[in-house]
C-alpha cells in the first residue's frame, strides 16, 4: 500500500491538514490499513521534499495544510496509469509456512493447513458480516477485495490439502530402516 500516493489522491481533492487527511484515508479504506498520524506527517514531510506537496501558512487553529502541487498531480496520474506489479509484494508467509512444514521432521502438515484454514474461515465470515452493513463504495470495493483474497487463500489451501493426499515422501535409507525396523544390511 503506497501512504505516499493515497495522501496525493487525497489531496488532490483540496488542501488538507494532516489530521484531516488521515481521518479521509481511514474514511475511504473502512479503517482497514490504520494510519498512524507520525507517518502521515513523515510521508507529508517526504512529499514536500520532492515537490510534490507543499506546506501552507498555518490555520489559526495552528494547523498547517499541504496541497499537492504540479509534480504531485503528474505523479499521482502516474501511479493512477501504473499496474501494479505482483512481484512488489512482500514474501507470502502462509506459503513458505507450508513448504517448509513439508519438509520439517515432526511437523503435522495437515494440522498447519486446518489452523489456517479455521482462521481464514473466521476472517471471512468477519469480512462478510461487514459487508451486511452499508457503506460508500470506495469501503465496499475494500472489503471485496479482502474478501475475494480470503476466498482464494480457502482455495487454495483446498489444492494443497488435495495434494497432500497424493504426496509420497521420498524415502531415504535412514527413514526406510525406520519404518520396517530392519537395517539395509539385514535386509541384503
Amino acid at each position: 500500500m503506497s501512504i505516499r500516493h493515497g495522501l496525493l489522491a487525497l489531496l488532490e481533492r483540496g488542501q488538507m491538514y494532516g489530521y484531516q487527511l488521515r481521518s479521509a484515508f481511514e474514511a475511504e479504506t473502512g479503517a482497514t490499513w490504520p494510519l498512524n498520524i507520525g507517518q502521515v506527517y513523515t510521508t507529508l514531510t517526504r512529499l514536500e521534499r520532492d515537490g510534490l506537496v507543499r506546506a501552507l501558512p498555518e490555520h489559526d487553529g495552528g494547523q498547517r495544510p499541504y496541497e499537492i502541487t504540479p509534480e504531485g498531480r503528474t505523479e499521482l496520474a502516474l501511479w493512477f496509469a501504473t499496474p501494479i506489479a505482483h512481484a512488489d509484494r512482500p514474501r507470502d508467509e502462509l506459503a513458505i509456512k507450508l513448504a517448509l512444514a513439508l519438509t520439517t521432521p515432526g511437523v503435522d502438515v495437515q494440522t498447519v493447513v486446518q489452523t489456517q484454514r479455521s482462521a481464514t474461515m473466521r476472517t471471512l465470515q468477519q469480512y462478510t458480516r461487514l459487508k451486511q452493513s452499508d457503506g460508500e463504495l470506495p469501503w465496499r470495493l475494500v472489503l471485496d477485495s479482502l474478501i475475494f483474497q480470503a476466498e482464494a487463500e480457502l482455495r487454495w489451501l483446498d489444492h494443497c490439502e488435495s495434494s497432500l493426499v497424493r504426496f509420497v515422501p521420498t524415502a531415504t535409507p535412514v527413514a526406510a530402516e525406520q519404518a520396517t525396523g530392519e537395517t539395509v544390511h539385514e535386509r541384503a
